[in-house]
């Protein structure tokens, strides 16, 4: 009986030790946060120009930081933000169209790992939250945490106070980071047995007090 008690102690303090070590893990990134709205090569430039449906869709920017848009060609995106771009392509088209009316929205590529259901790479836009990217990759495993996502930028996990109900052009987030959904602690997810354990242990402390008595 006194086996059996020791052993129950003995997997409850390894679990809380795991759980200690994996909180002590997270670091907060030394880097400077990026201008929200700049584009990376492989992102993509969502346009929409208001009764031109030909015109319209979503560029993918290449190698050399240039999105290649119809009718008007090709722009060397990286350095701009949205607006800046938006004025821009507005200009260009007010060559061929009169008074177009111009959308343009980011989409940066972030990769959605740890605890989901689909892991990849999606293209998000900042009005999506934390949430919406998570489900994008078909959402978190019974075992996973969606309210404890975590920031990965080349290899750190960085300490931002980020949210699952936070929009992306909220968060620090760029593009090439990474969502990271964590799986439940131990003792989280197996808050039964842990239960059970400790109080089969004060039973067993209780009988054997009772016992010297």
């Amino acid at each position: 009986m006194l086996r059996w008690r020791f052993l129950v102690f003995a997997i409850i303090a390894c679990a809380v030790a795991l759980s200690a070590s994996a909180q002590t893990a997270t670091r907060p990134a030394n880097e400077p946060d990026s201008i929200a709205g700049v584009l990376r090569p492989g992102d993509l430039v969502r346009l929409r120009i208001w009764r031109e449906p030909d015109l319209s869709g979503e560029f993918q920017v290449d190698e050399n930081g240039v999105a290649t848009f119809p009718k008007i060609g090709p722009f060397n995106v990286l350095d701009d933000s949205p607006e800046s771009l938006k004025a821009k392509l507005l200009s260009a088209y007010a060559v061929y169209l009169k008074n177009p009316s111009v959308e343009v929205t980011m989409l940066r590529r972030i990769n959605v790992l740890g605890a989901v259901q689909k892991p990849g790479l999606y293209p998000v836009d900042p009005t999506m939250t934390i949430a919406d990217a998570v489900a994008a990759a078909g959402g978190a495993t019974p075992m996973g945490d969606q309210h404890k996502v975590e920031l990965v930028r080349n290899g750190v996990r960085v300490s931002q106070g980020i949210s699952s109900n936070m929009r992306i052009g909220e968060t620090p987030l760029r593009s090439g980071d990474q969502i990271f959904v964590p799986e439940r602690s131990f003792i989280v997810r197996n808050a039964g047995l842990v239960a059970t354990g400790v109080s089969v242990s004060a039973s067993l402390f209780i009988a054997l007090l009772s016992r010297r008595k």
